[in-house]
């Protein structure tokens, strides 16, 4: 059955599938080519009659990851290819519509319904709504929304032309669209939550410190990225004059824009080969060797004017409702999928950052021989590659969420902050990056694509039941239903088959990286 809304911009006809509303493929921007590439979004020109959104829009240019081929090493019994699950739903056709989203609603006749906006991961080189079906958002009484943006260089090129991140203002668009049309699908304006994992969480920690962004969200909820990882100016353009060489062009936004689509993209995959194959900071820049991605958002002083988790510590943000957690094994995922994790030794993990690129641990601003021996003790059965896992974990999310939950209560902030930890391991993989996605949206099973294959045969529905209905309730109220995060308690909720409430389960590392700035 079909179903037709009047937005700000025109009349949509979307379908109804088991009493949900749906409108797919929805543009909230006006193409990004032409005179618009590699610059902010323009607003889209109103039509007339009736629009289709019954199906899916295309995606932003992107490169497609390298699917794994198989197993690799190490991985254990129960590995699966989770990196050839990632090649096969992220992979993107480039098209001139791509800065759309995609809409679920219980119905559109109703007034002041919660509101749940999803900004995807994909290490600021993917942007795929794909794998994100928000209907059983719409089934429980919360409008869903999952928008498209432009990854890559597409949306971060940074040439101190006066135009930067230029992919976070799609995303801030996108929002400015829900404040003028979401009434026009039962919901509340004034009742937005934002809701993001890894890449599209550190993007929401961005938009906490963002002045374009003021006002445009009630609530915010971090999955496996914070507001720490940001690029220096310089590392930026420094990895944009590298492009152009690449490209053969000058660096200019202009010359770069004039190249091809296609062009763009092989020069993108032969930029990140050689960042990988030659990891030299002196070359690339500290930050970006350790992060290994050149494209994310740049403290450019205008889009975003500092480094946020400074601007947040200076009340940044402050009026927002905040929900940030991580996963138990987060980063063991991208050793599991690279093979990675058989082959780290000791003799890795203390050596020099230019031998070894990030897998060294004065990579991540720690003193290579106190930290190895302080992260034996703290695990004494884990292999070094383990070892290199925890540590990339605390560096990358757990060490970035509890900087983030810190600075909010020693700021006046008046919105609330609660802090969680995802603990379930899936099968032969742990409690990784990501695996917590299907539990939110309430699609855990073995088919489920993009994420299906990392959760085994069974997993447990009770804890998916769980996790969507709090992630509900914190976007409806507020409130997820533990204590406020503080500095007495530091009250953090454990998600598992069993889930518990448990005080300052993280106070070992808080306590190493403490003065280490990055995190």
């Amino acid at each position: 059955m079909d179903a037709t809304v009047k937005t700000v911009q025109g009349v949509l006809r979307g379908r109804v599938v088991d009493g949900v509303h749906a409108f797919l493929g929805v543009q909230y921007a006006a193409p990004p080519f032409g005179a618009n590439r590699l610059r902010p979004p323009q607003t889209v020109e109103p039509w007339s009659g009736v629009r289709d959104a019954t199906a899916p829009g295309p995606e932003p240019p992107q490169v497609a990851p390298p699917a794994t081929g198989g197993p690799r090493e190490g991985a254990g019994e129960d590995w699966r290819d989770v990196s050839g699950a990632f090649a096969a739903v992220e992979r993107a056709a480039p098209s001139q519509e791509c800065l759309n989203l995609n809409l679920w609603t219980p119905d559109p006749a109703a007034t002041g319904l919660p509101v749940m906006v999803w900004i995807q991961g994909g290490m600021f080189e993917l942007s795929s709504t794909s794998a994100y079906d928000g209907s059983r958002f719409a089934r429980d009484g919360v409008v869903c929304v999952v928008i498209n943006w432009r990854p890559g260089a597409e949306g971060f090129l940074y040439l101190a032309d006066g135009i930067a991140n230029v992919g976070l203002l799609d995303q801030v668009a996108a929002l400015e669209w829900v404040q003028e049309n979401i009434g026009a699908f039962g919901g509340d304006p004034a009742n937005v939550t934002v809701f993001g994992e890894s890449a599209g969480a550190m993007s929401i920690g961005t938009l906490l410190a963002m002045p374009r962004a003021k006002g445009l969200f009630r609530r915010a909820i971090l999955q496996s990225g914070a507001a720490l990882h940001v690029a220096e100016a310089d590392d930026a353009r420094r990895v944009a004059g590298y492009l152009a060489d690449i490209l053969g062009v000058h660096p200019t936004r202009e010359a770069i824009a004039e190249v091809g689509v296609e062009r763009l993209l092989a020069a993108q995959v032969q930029l990140k080969t050689d960042l990988l194959t030659d990891p030299d900071p002196e070359r690339w820049g500290q930050a970006v060797v350790t992060t290994t991605m050149p494209w994310q958002p740049v403290v450019d002083g205008q889009v975003v004017p500092g480094v946020p988790i400074d601007q947040i510590a200076a009340g940044s943000g402050g009026e927002v409702d905040v929900m940030v957690g991580t996963n138990t094994d987060d980063w063991r995922l991208w050793l599991l999928v690279s093979g990675a994790i058989a082959q780290i030794t000791d003799e890795i993990l203390t050596g020099p950052v230019r031998g070894h690129g990030y897998q060294a641990l004065a990579a991540y601003g720690l003193d290579p021989s106190t930290a190895l021996a302080a992260y034996r003790t703290r695990y004494p059965q884990a292999s070094p590659g383990d070892l290199l896992a925890n540590v990339q974990t605390d560096w990358w999310m757990r060490v970035p969420a509890l900087r983030l939950a810190e600075a909010r209560t020693r700021t006046p902030a008046t919105g609330r902050t609660y802090m969680y930890e995802f603990a379930w391991p899936a099968p032969g993989l742990g409690a990784v990056h990501a695996v917590e996605v299907p539990f939110v949206f309430d699609t855990a099973r073995p088919d489920a694509p993009l994420f299906g294959p990392m959760l085994g045969a069974h997993p447990p529905q009770d804890l998916a039941r769980l996790m969507h209905a709090t992630w509900i309730a914190f976007a409806a109220t507020g409130d997820p239903g533990w204590p406020r995060y503080d500095h007495n308690r530091r009250s953090t909720m454990r998600f598992d088959t069993t889930s518990e409430l448990v005080d300052d389960p993280r106070a070992w590392e808080r306590a190493l990286w403490e003065g280490i700035r990055r995190p």
